[in-house]
């Protein structure tokens, strides 16, 4: 089993409603955001896919995050732009323009600070 990472990152801002505390109010982070891709052979060149063609997929979807306000987005208008809410629709988004048959996205990790992460993952049993 072959895996891939690549990172990349964000800035936007968001407010978590109904917590109660600091974070319940509008404020911001320069996101930073990991991805794992997973496959079991290599291709004609030695190779899973390129890094550039991850990091070019990674780097579309966050552009409709970077610099926005999230609590704003159709995403996370019901479900709070949580750091595990965007994790798991960063691992959706990513899933749907990157696995294949021999390709799967295996984790998607979101730092909001370099001491805070959360991470989404596909488990062991899934296809």
């Amino acid at each position: 089993m072959y895996a891939l990472t690549v990172k990349s990152g964000f800035a936007a801002a968001h407010q978590l409603r109904g917590y109660q505390g600091a974070c319940e109010n509008l404020h911001g982070h320069n996101w930073k955001v990991e991805v794992t891709i997973m496959a079991n052979k290599l291709n004609e060149l030695g190779i899973v896919i390129d890094f550039r063609e991850i990091k070019r997929v990674l780097d579309g979807v966050l552009e409709s995050l970077d610099h926005k306000n999230l609590s704003d987005l159709e995403p996370f208008k019901k479900a709070n732009p949580t750091s595990e809410n965007i994790c798991a629709w960063l691992f959706q988004e990513l899933d749907k323009r990157l696995s294949s048959r021999d390709l799967k996205v295996n984790k998607v990790t979101v730092r909001e600070t370099d001491n805070y992460a959360a991470s989404y993952y596909r488990q062991a049993s899934e296809p």
